[in-house]
């Protein structure tokens, strides 16, 4: 299997265990000291604090949002034969109703034989001009 391969069945992964509400698939996905940076900047520190967190919002206010769609552009980038940078178009919905875009920003790393994320960040996506 490809590098490239191997780092997008990750993302695939993380996906399929966000659709799942599945807290501990999720957070197995990153490194222990893995950053998660939100769509308005919350910043959680760590495997733990990304599994937590997520299993409260499965839970509770983000229970049956699933992500998916948007632009589904994908760019991945070795930086070193064991760090990638993707940048990635998708977005996420609630009962297929009212679509939320976002551009995700990851960083994985090789951890043990085994592509992990260290870091995550979630930017929604939105009209600059329509702001003001």
């Amino acid at each position: 299997m490809s590098e490239e391969k191997a780092v997008l069945e990750v993302l695939a992964a993380l996906v399929a265990a966000w659709n799942e509400g599945d807290a501990a698939a999720y957070g197995r996905l990153f490194t222990e000291d893995a950053d998660y940076v939100t769509f308005f900047g919350m910043n959680m520190p760590g495997r733990e604090a990304i599994e937590a967190s997520h299993r409260a919002l499965f839970e509770g206010p983000l229970k049956g949002l699933k992500l998916g769609g948007g632009t589904g552009e994908v760019k991945v980038r070795f930086v070193r034969p064991d760090v990638a940078i993707v940048v990635a178009g998708g977005g996420s919905s609630l009962d297929g109703a009212d679509f939320r875009a976002s551009t995700v920003t990851y960083v994985l790393v090789r951890d043990n034989g085994e592509w992990r994320i260290a870091s995550f960040q979630n930017t929604r996506v939105s009209d600059p001009a329509g702001a003001r």
